[in-house]
């Protein structure tokens, strides 16, 4: 791991040999890969996009076919046998969209022919795509008298890419289980298969009869196989941090967990990569290509936005991805929204998962994303407004541009949006409003006393809301609550300023009623 200041850093590249001979920054992963692949012959990993998946598939490639030059200083270099090489088939649905099952076929035959092409001139034999497949692993087999690994890269894409339109979907989904079906009757002519994806389908509905398929996803031992560690960062690229917040780097980029809370947590290489390159904090990895399915889901289900940090689940539900049944925690947890933050084993065998946002980035850009969705129409010059009424610390500004948001709530949203008729929305707004500026937010932020239903900590200010319906109860009972309770008594020996601010809302008025402020000092 050099420490040379002209190391390039390594954006967008996904192969390995490029890394390694272009003078680029590498985090070595071959200690995970060498106990990958003395453990088992058959795996699957799934990670969110731009975790360096197709990275891993290309350092496996080059490790089975002997390229001994460019591992020279890493951990596997001196403990593997280079003589020993097998060959590699390596399928990837990473590039364009497909939108049909003639479209997917055409892919799936072109990759076959190039792999075909690489061991034999000859023609394959007009058959179908399993036949095609399975003769190619049979053909690199006998060729070179060794079985093969087989490395397939973005495995779900087509049917990701088409996940809205059910139809659709389902048919490339039948198109990419006729081709992965080869894989268990392969056995013989395979040495080790890696298949990775950002989501999980059942084994059923994409590798029917692979029951030997082990799923590494959330073993402890190998979430750090895609990311980089703290270490990493403060070694690796110690020479980009000099002029960089490191605690900052922390809090914006870190906190992705697969396995349980003890084990390493890892940052994005994407959003690493392009904050030491622009030396600016940015959402590159929220931006570079978020689905817009999850956050029409999201709408449709009415998904109460406060409760996205402490998202309670169980391990069924996180697996739960198919075309016809996509859970939300699934969804959100596949995909790289939210993240593992505690596991408990309550009695032997069951598990309980609480997922909440890795990190500001992603709690920041994914509740900006989903204003719109909640009725705020304009939520950039709201934010605005917002950060401005807090940076001054005016209170009297900041209620009237609360209520003022409120009261501009277009009443066709009222009508047209399902999330309008989920009680706690007004909630949802208020949170995501805040959240969105990329503050300090904590949610149902607990005391000895109970939990106060949102803390905002900025500018060595902290405000402690409460919020209340008030036809569920009398008006004035928001602040009388958070008094009665005792919520501040937490932060009084802080130093900061304390706020106390009970909001309520009306259901049939469709506004703010009451904003009461009591500060503490």
């Amino acid at each position: 791991m050099s420490t040379d200041p002209h190391l390039r850093l390594p954006i967008g590249i996904q192969t390995f040999s490029a890394i390694r001979e272009g003078g680029y920054y590498y985090v070595d992963k071959t200690p995970i890969i060498e106990r990958l692949i003395q453990q088992s012959k058959f795996y699957f990993l799934s990670r969110p996009r731009r975790f360096g998946k197709s990275l891993l598939l290309d350092t496996l490639r080059c490790l089975f076919e002997g390229r001994q030059d460019l591992f020279e200083g890493l951990y596997l270099h001196d403990r593997w046998d280079w003589q020993t090489t097998h060959p590699i088939i390596r399928l990837s649905f990473g590039s364009g969209v497909m939108r049909n099952r003639e479209e997917l076929d055409t892919r799936i035959r072109h990759q076959l022919r190039k792999e075909r092409e690489r061991f034999t001139l000859t023609t394959a034999p007009e058959t179908d795509i399993p036949g095609e497949f399975s003769d190619l692993l049979e053909l690199a087999h006998q060729t070179t008298g060794r079985p093969v690994v087989l490395l397939i890269d973005e495995y779900d894409k087509p049917i990701l890419d088409n996940i809205l339109e059910s139809e659709r979907a389902h048919e490339l989904r039948e198109g990419l289980k006729n081709l992965y079906s080869v894989i268990k009757d392969a056995d013989p002519h395979l040495h080790l298969v890696m298949i990775t994806g950002v989501s999980k389908f059942s084994k059923v509905s994409l590798f029917s009869g692979l029951n030997n398929l082990r799923d590494i996803t959330l073993l402890p031992e190998y979430a750090t196989i895609c990311g980089y560690t703290d270490k990493d960062i403060d070694t690796v690229f110690a020479p980009e941090l000099y002029d960089l917040d490191r605690e900052a780097i922390r809090e914006w980029y870190n906190g992705y967990r697969w396995g349980n809370c003890e084990v390493t947590s890892v940052y994005n290489p994407f959003d690493v990569l392009l904050l030491l390159q622009n030396r600016a904090f940015g959402a590159y990895w929220f931006e570079s290509a978020t689905p817009t399915f999850l956050i029409d889901i999201l709408k449709q289900r009415g998904v109460f936005t406060p409760q996205l940090d402490q998202w309670e689940t169980e391990y069924e539900l996180l697996n739960q991805f198919d075309v016809d049944d996509i859970s939300t925690d699934a969804l959100l947890f596949q995909t790289g929204y939210l993240t593992l933050k505690q596991v408990e084993e309550p009695m032997l065998g069951y598990r309980q998962y609480t997922l909440g946002f890795p990190n500001r980035e992603v709690e920041t850009s994914l509740n900006h994303a989903l204003l719109p969705s909640l009725g705020v129409e304009n939520a950039p010059r709201e934010r605005r407004t917002l950060f401005k009424h807090l940076q001054h610390h005016d209170l009297v500004g900041l209620e009237a541009h609360l209520r003022a948001l409120y009261a501009g709530l277009p009443h066709d949203w009222y009508r047209n949006n399902p999330i309008a008729k989920y009680e706690g929305h007004y909630a949802s707004i208020f949170y995501s409003h805040f959240a969105a500026l990329g503050l300090a937010v904590t949610v149902e932020d607990a005391s000895h006393h109970g939990r106060v239903d949102m803390t905002v900590d900025f500018g060595g200010h902290l405000y402690l809301f409460e919020f209340k319906v008030v036809e569920q109860l009398p008006e004035g009972k928001a602040l009388e609550q958070i008094k009665a309770k005792g919520y501040a008594d937490k932060y009084l020996s802080t130093g900061k300023s304390i706020h106390l601010i009970g909001v309520e809302f009306s259901s049939e008025q469709r506004q703010i009623v009451a904003f009461e402020i009591d500060t503490i000092r």
